[in-house]
């Protein structure tokens, strides 16, 4: 992998790759980390030494202090959620001052956001005669607050935190309009109060004013400058509003796609795009995941990779490595090389299988992805099987070092893929890497 260009990290399969500890590790070799998509339903994870880092909406380079972090415009944020990660940081004697910009045209999570997330699964989960409808969301108000953008007129910004009059008469309109789909969804709640949500958000807005700016302009001036940016991206390809499993997917577009429109910056200005992947497979919430391990071997997956969501907790499911899913992803995104995650759970598996090819419901063989989930729910993996290797390899840092199944292991992906592997991870902290 070439230094001194603008990069993305973009994950490839449904998220919880790695992402966080690969912009950690890049981050030495740039001058600006910025997310372009998502909110707090992310969960980055960060290990330095023995300190464990849990970021949801700060980029991860703000680990460290020479760095400049950018919030984009194309992230939705919640400010309470914002304010804790900046103090806990701050507690641990992590500096967030100017390295710290917020778009001023990022969307705001509102409460009732939240509310209607809740309620809106519960609804689907309960529809008469149909089953579960739900999408398996985090609940943290993602969908309905990219939903308002798109209404325009029941929008927050983070702009309107820093004009009282102007937050309250916005939400003078959506309150009314929240109160009444929140009833229709059987919320049994006291109506919104419009004054005192824009007392208590203008309040968050003075507390955040020293780090809300145009950041497009921003941008422009840090590359027009000579600086290296890392786009962080959040959540995963798979998971991409257009190009993922819809409709289990999430309300941005994280795909490398979203970059330009999440920040403002033209595609000419991302020089690689490294995909993320993970040596086995894993997806939370509902939708389809053809090469899930539903017995013991996905429980022994799952534990051996502490598979439980940073944000939510939840266990994740579990499976053997989609390289079918893994391609069409770095087709979408541009991928220029791949870096391959975990590697060092797979150890102690007799035997390992990757997923190269679909058998679809006509008896016909695909190697093509299906991002319909409808029709991805019908399809069958067709395995190809490798050897295991029985040794723990967390502590090896050379790839001359690695078990010859694990090389052969990685080797297929390569050449599968037709892309590099530039990173590869054998354990959670910074020194458990080899490049």
């Amino acid at each position: 992998m070439k230094t001194g260009q603008n990069t993305a990290i973009v994950g490839l399969q449904w998220g919880d790759e790695g992402k966080g500890k690969i912009v950690d590790l890049l981050t030495a070799k740039h001058d600006v980390i910025v997310r372009y998509n998502g909110g707090a339903n992310a969960g980055h994870t960060i290990v330095v030494g023995d300190e464990k880092y849990a970021l949801h909406l700060i980029p991860s380079g703000i680990l460290y202090k020479d760095k400049q972090c950018i919030v984009g415009n194309g992230v939705v944020v919640d400010p309470v959620q914002l304010i804790k990660e900046i103090d806990a940081l701050r507690d641990r004697g992590i500096e967030v001052g100017d390295n710290l910009r917020v778009s001023n045209r990022a969307h705001v999570v509102m409460p009732y956001h939240k509310v209607h997330d809740a309620a809106l699964e519960q609804k689907l989960s309960q529809i008469a005669g149909k089953g579960d409808q739900s999408i398996g969301t985090t609940k943290r108000g993602i969908g309905p607050a990219y939903a308002d953008k798109v209404h325009r007129a029941t929008a927050v910004r983070m702009s309107d935190l820093l004009d009282p009059k102007t937050l309250l008469d916005k939400l003078k309109v959506t309150c009314s309009i929240r109160c009444a789909e929140l009833t229709a969804l059987g919320v049994d709640a006291p109506p919104l109060d419009a004054h005192a949500l824009a007392d208590e958000y203008a309040a968050y807005g003075r507390r955040l004013a020293p780090h809300i700016i145009d950041t497009v302009y921003e941008l422009h001036d840090c590359v027009n400058a000579g600086k290296k940016v890392l786009f962080e991206g959040a959540n995963a390809c798979l998971l991409d509003i257009d190009h993922g499993t819809f409709p289990y997917v999430t309300s941005s577009n994280c795909s490398a796609l979203g970059i330009h429109a999440g920040t403002g910056l033209p595609g000419k200005y991302v020089n690689e795009v490294v995909g993320i992947m993970k040596t086995y497979s894993t997806r939370v919430g509902g939708g389809p995941f053809p090469s899930e391990e539903l017995g013991e071997i996905g429980e022994q997956i799952r534990e051996r990779g502490n598979e439980y969501g940073t944000t939510t907790g939840r266990p994740r499911r579990c499976g053997w490595l989609d390289l079918v899913a893994v391609k069409y992803s770095a087709m979408i995104c541009g991928a220029t090389s791949v870096a391959s995650m975990l590697l060092d759970v797979l150890s102690g598996f007799d035997e390992l299988k990757i997923c190269t090819a679909y058998e679809l419901e006509d008896g016909s063989i695909s190697t093509r992805f299906i991002p319909d989930a409808r029709l991805l729910a019908k399809a069958k993996p067709i395995f190809e099987t490798f050897q295991g290797w029985p040794e723990e390899i967390d502590h090896i840092t050379s790839p001359d070092d690695l078990p010859e199944n694990a090389k052969a292991y990685l080797d297929f992906i390569s050449k599968y893929l037709d892309l590099p592997i530039s990173i590869v991870s054998v354990g959670p902290k910074r020194s458990q890497t080899v490049m």
